[in-house]
C-alpha cells in the first residue's frame, strides 16, 4: 500500500465532506456574523465576543484546511466491490488468540477509525500485521504488553 495516500471507505469520505460542508456553509458564516457584530461595538481589546469569535474562526479555518487536504488526497475504496483471499484495506478480519478469544476488526482509513466499532486504521500495528495474510495464517501482533500470536479465522468484505 502507498503510505502517502489517504485510503478511505465511501462512508468515511462522505463524513469528511459533510463536516467540511457544515463548517463552510453553516458554522463559519455564523461566527463571521458574530465577529462583525462584536467589532461594530467599538473597543476590541476587551470585547470577549470579538476575541472568542476570532479564535474560533482560526480554529474553523485550520480544520477546513486539514479537511480539504484529506479530501484531496482521498483514495476511496468500497469494500463491497472487493474480493480477495488476503487481508486488504476494507476487509473485516476475525482473529482468534491462543485462549480461543475472537475479535473482528474492519481495516479502514485513518479518518474513520473507531475502536468502539472495531474499526482500525490500516496504518495501525494490528492492521499492518494482518495486511497481506490469508485465512488460517498465524500472525504475530506486537502489543505493549508483549507479542500475541493469533490465527485469521475469517476475512469478509461488506
Amino acid at each position: 500500500m502507498d503510505f502517502s495516500k489517504n485510503y478511505i471507505t465511501p462512508q468515511g469520505f462522505e463524513k469528511l465532506r459533510a463536516e467540511y460542508h457544515e463548517l463552510i456553509a453553516v458554522e463559519r458564516p455564523k461566527v463571521v456574523e458574530t465577529v462583525t457584530w462584536a467589532a461594530s461595538n467599538g473597543d476590541r481589546s476587551e470585547n470577549a465576543d470579538y476575541q472568542y469569535g476570532k479564535r474560533r474562526l482560526r480554529q474553523i479555518d485550520g480544520r477546513l484546511h486539514f479537511l480539504q487536504k484529506r479530501i484531496e488526497a482521498a483514495e476511496v475504496i468500497d469494500p463491497k466491490t472487493l474480493k480477495s483471499d488476503k487481508v486488504i484495506f476494507g476487509a473485516k478480519v476475525t482473529i482468534e488468540n491462543e485462549d480461543g478469544d475472537q475479535h473482528t476488526y474492519q481495516i479502514v482509513g485513518e479518518d474513520e477509525l473507531d475502536i468502539k466499532l472495531n474499526r482500525i486504521s490500516w496504518k495501525s500495528p494490528v492492521a499492518k500485521a494482518l495486511l497481506g495474510k490469508k485465512l488460517d495464517d498465524e500472525v504475530k501482533i506486537q502489543k505493549p504488553a508483549g507479542d500475541e500470536l493469533v490465527v485469521i479465522t475469517d476475512i469478509v468484505f461488506e
